[in-house]
């Protein structure tokens, strides 16, 4: 892969639960039961008791300084299931997306000893590092293998030995990665006697060959193993490592593994595994039930779509850097909780080891994710918005799959609404925001909603947290009776009677919505400036296919269709917004990024008459360059139906380009690659058209690194917008 760039006593026992939260930016672990909870705050580890919310410092500064060293700077951590141990995580560097390969060391929060795991293997190699059950042993994945260490000794045993960049153990691939949000491809047993791995083998996939041009005076060549689309999966399989005797037993899971995935995995009990396979297609989903002792795997649960069936929900923090896919137990570790779309709606459903099956939240809503779930009082409590899909709210139902939702929010939060349960249920961490009100946040006992602070809670200090309404939201309908939301800020001093502007932000694919109830939501991160001071009408809209909890026709209405329906919707919602009086029909552009800059070349080339200026950054040009996981799962298989692909693709009809174009594309993209540029570009070029290109060197899909980046690109968008698309009324 890829390297980018004094406590008092009592507190020391107790068993802490790895629930994480946010609370100003800053990552929190909740105590197990649920009345206190720990974040890092000037690089100490600082525990809050609530309900009155007093901090006192649980690790400080000292502790985490090793002998004769710095300070440890602390990334991430988390506590052994005694409490007696804290595993910091440090000196991290980014892998793809994130920095998930650092440094570990083990605070003994007892004798305050502190040290480091992994001595003798290369800095900043460890990934995903834990405590063993009865936190004896630490085990991490250092260069593609698996090792586990005694902690009283400090002995390392080498676990795997066959690791390498093309076969991986205990993490996994760029396509698992970016597409499943699997990272952390290890877990330790119940018991702390096995460990049960994931290895990739990506010897049969080829390589893309990224070019770095500008860190030597030689070309260097830098290979990412990289299904595209069309190209079998990298075979997968799931091993468990018997410690004693440190023999694999690989589980024996039916199904081609080139024709399959297994995006999930956990331990039921110290004999029982569960695992999740899902095929080629995305639409056919197994859980498997895995007896390890005589590696014997039964069906439990399965279900077919005729589209695809999500492994996890876009509304998710799936880029966050302890982000788990997670089975949620319940009855003892007799059932757990499994969301499905199958009655229309993503609703959530108990499914038992002997695969009993029931609806817990019937209804015509989308349940955006759940949050807790309180067996003693038989209430499940979950985001959903019924009747605003740019909105988010607290509901609780009861779990007898008869009851109606309940919404917990108060009706005085009007916008988005987000919160973080105690494992009590009795505390949560409620934060609200709106397209007019920052963002602010409340400690609260979660039964009555009740602001633990008076003086701070959010109502109290509503009015000075509130700015003017600048974001009117807006429905739009299409022909056939499409109702898109959309949102727009008109110019400062708006005046009816002129024309104005109009520049459209798009995404348009299934992996993100724009149109968001929040603060913020209408700021244009490339423009140098103020758009509403400079006299642009902004706006932006969600088609059809976007995740919006508007249910599932909505979302897999796209399947077979990306760089179709989404622009036919998006361009019939602009050609109704051009005729609207104090619109310019002659000075109307749009931009996107990733899968918004794909739909700008696409709304470029098939509405020349509607959109005379672009700006695409980071585009899929071709859809057969991009990877097979996104790809076949809203495309289905180029095998079967190419046409699709070649007709969604903008290279296709790059021919058309009548207007002003701006081209942006970074030349180490491992993502959206830069041979998406090179075709495009030709195709261009052989039909004589006159477009702006602009390679960022050895940048990957944000375009952010290197010195003068940002700024930059803010100059090089707001120049071009302001020449092809002047500002102002007229």
């Amino acid at each position: 892969m890829i390297l980018r760039k004094n406590t008092p006593l009592k507190w020391l026992f107790v068993v802490l639960l790895l629930i994480s939260v946010h609370v100003s930016g800053q990552s929190v672990l909740w105590e197990k039961d649920g009345n206190s909870y720990f974040q890092i705050e000037k690089n100490q580890i600082v525990r809050y008791s609530l309900p009155s919310n007093q901090p006192a410092v649980f690790i400080s500064s000292s502790d985490l300084t090793p002998a004769g060293k710095s300070p440890l700077v602390v990334r991430d951590f988390s506590f052994s299931q005694d409490g007696k141990k804290a595993l910091i995580y440090t000196n991290t560097k980014r892998v793809w997306r994130l920095d998930t390969q650092g440094d570990y060391w083990v605070l003994d929060l007892q004798t305050k000893e502190l040290k480091q795991a992994g001595k003798g293997l290369p800095e900043s190699s460890l990934r995903f590092a834990k405590l063993s059950p009865g936190a004896s042993q630490i085990a991490y994945v250092s260069e593609f293998n698996l090792y586990i260490e005694n902690l009283a000794s400090g002995q390392i045993t080498q676990l795997t030995k066959d690791g390498n960049r093309k076969l991986i153990n205990g993490t996994f691939d760029w396509a698992y990665e970016e597409e499943f949000a699997c990272r952390d491809g290890f877990q330790w047993s119940p018991d702390g006697k096995k460990i049960s791995y994931w290895q990739i083998d990506a010897n049969q996939i080829r390589d893309y060959y990224m070019m770095n041009f500008t860190d030597s005076v030689y070309s260097q060549v830098v290979p990412v193993e990289y299904p595209k689309v069309g190209e079998s999966p990298s075979p997968a399989r799931i091993g468990v490592i018997d410690l004693a005797s440190q023999k694999t037993t690989w589980l024996n899971i039916p199904g081609d593994p080139q024709q399959h995935y297994l995006p999930r995995m956990e331990w039921n009990n110290p004999d029982l595994l569960l695992v999740q396979q899902l095929n080629r297609k995305q639409n056919h989903s197994k859980i498997y039930a895995v007896n390890v002792p005589q590696n014997e795997a039964k069906v439990i649960s399965e279900e077919i779509e005729e589209t695809w069936i999500d492994v996890l929900s876009n509304w998710e923090n799936v880029y966050g850097l302890t982000y788990r896919h997670e089975f949620k137990w319940l009855n003892d570790k007799k059932e757990f909780l499994w969301f499905s779309e199958k009655d229309g709606w993503r609703h959530v459903y108990k499914i038992g080891l002997d695969g009993k099956e029931t609806l817990l939240t019937p209804g015509n809503y989308d349940v955006i994710n759940l949050l807790h779930l309180d067996e003693k009082n038989k209430v499940a409590y979950f985001h959903a918005s019924p009747e605003n899909a740019t909105q988010k709210y607290l509901y609780k139902i009861k779990l007898d799959g008869k009851s109606q939702a309940e919404r917990v929010t108060p009706f005085l939060f009007e916008g988005t609404n987000t919160y973080s349960i105690s494992p009590s249920g009795q505390f949560a961490l409620h934060q609200f925001t709106n397209s007019f009100t920052r963002p602010s946040m409340e400690w609260i006992e979660l039964t009555k909603h009740k602001p633990l602070d008076p003086a701070t809670s959010i109502e109290s200090n509503l009015a000075k947290n509130q700015g003017p309404k600048t974001v009117e939201f807006f429905k739009i309908n299409t022909a056939d009776g499409t109702e898109m939301d959309g949102w727009m800020i008109k110019p400062n001093n708006f005046d009816p009677s002129k024309k104005y502007p109009v520049v459209f932000f798009v995404y348009t694919e299934p992996w993100g919505a724009n149109v968001k109830d929040t603060y913020g939501v209408g700021r244009n991160r490339n423009y140098e400036g103020d758009m509403a001071a400079d006299g642009y009408i902004y706006i932006s809209i969600d088609n059809r296919g976007t995740p919006a909890p508007k249910g599932r026709a909505w979302r897999k209405s796209i399947y077979r269709k990306i760089g179709r329906l989404n622009i036919s919707d998006q361009a019939e919602a602009a050609a109704q917004i051009v005729k609207w009086d104090f619109v310019d029909a002659e000075r109307v552009a749009v931009w996107g990024h990733s899968g918004g800059g794909s739909a700008t070349l696409n709304l470029m080339f098939k509405y020349p008459e509607i959109y005379k200026t672009g700006i695409s950054l980071a585009a899929v040009a071709y859809q057969l360059t991009y990877d097979n996981i996104y790809q076949e799962r809203y495309m289905g298989l180029p095998q079967e139906n190419l046409e699709d692909f070649i007709a969604g693709s903008p290279i296709t009809h790059a021919k058309n380009l009548q207007g002003n174009l701006l081209y942006i594309h970074g030349t180490g993209d491992d993502n959206v690659h830069y041979d998406n540029a090179e075709m495009l570009i030709n195709e261009l070029i052989k039909h004589g058209k006159l477009f702006q290109f602009m390679p960022y060197p050895n940048r990957s899909h944000g375009i952010t690194e290197g010195e003068g980046t940002t700024a930059h690109l803010r100059k090089l968008y707001t120049d071009y917008l302001k020449k092809h698309c002047p500002p102002g009324g007229r």
